[in-house]
């Protein structure tokens, strides 16, 4: 399906929204992002709330634009970010669970692979519910965590879930698989820049242990996140950098 701009989710025109993207959940994180990072900030969209905005950081052109929340929400903004306004590289700044006992509050999580519970990969075409992330920008978050000596960041591998209020001893069965936390979005992300041929990578704070039913508060989630946001930022600038 041809993706006409415009589209029935974003009133942006083609060349309002940057080539890079920082995605949020949060339509709030996003406004958070591009008022205290970004500068010659311009709003390209309000429709449902769901708020985008393009700035400069570091002399590097970038856009934030929320995703809302949810397999099919992300599938739905990355997907016209990708096909429709020919953004090159989307990096999803959200929050996760917590699932192994390693893993605290306020780490980073990058991940390097990501199972779902949904069919969306099999209905895109994908026919697996696994998918990879990209080498090319795992290969620079790590080199980004080497030169900054950042401590609290781990990669491994995520899960997407469609429930938020999920059963713990799912939960738990996954934690002895192996995975470091769960959020609701990246499988859909990851599926749309493998059909789209495009970047994506996913970096989580760990907002709370859902096993251990502990976690931060809302206003926390949306205002403590900085260190990811500014990771995710370099990660950007590195990456414009690097392709010029």
């Amino acid at each position: 399906m041809k993706i006409n701009v415009p589209t029935p989710h974003n009133e942006a025109k083609k060349g309002d929204i940057a080539n890079i993207v920082i995605m949020p959940g949060d339509p709030l994180r996003a406004k958070y992002i591009a008022e205290k990072y970004l500068t010659d900030t311009v709003c390209f969209n309000k429709v449902r709330n769901v708020l985008g905005f393009t700035g400069i950081y570091n002399n590097t052109k970038i856009s934030v634009q929320a995703s809302g929340m949810g397999v099919a929400s992300m599938g739905i903004y990355s997907r016209e970010l990708y096909e429709g306004y020919d953004v090159d590289l989307i990096i999803r700044v959200g929050s996760a669970g917590a699932l192994a006992d390693d893993i605290n509050l306020r780490d980073i999580i990058i991940t390097e692979k990501v199972t779902c519970d949904s069919n969306y990969l099999e209905l895109v075409g994908l026919g697996k519910n696994t998918i990879d992330a990209s080498s090319k920008m795992l290969e620079s978050a790590h080199e980004l965590v080497e030169q900054n000596d950042i401590e609290n960041v781990k990669f491994g591998k995520t899960f997407t879930s469609l429930l938020f209020y999920n059963d713990v001893n799912n939960l738990i069965e996954h934690a002895k698989d192996g995975y470091l936390a769960v959020e609701m979005e990246t499988s859909a992300l990851y599926a749309n820049a493998k059909l789209a041929n495009k970047e994506a990578l996913g970096i989580f704070t760990i907002s709370d242990n859902p096993i251990k039913n502990i976690g931060l508060s809302s206003e926390d989630r949306e205002k403590t996140f900085d260190e990811m946001i500014e990771f995710a930022l370099k990660l950007a600038e590195k990456y414009e950098q690097e392709r010029n």
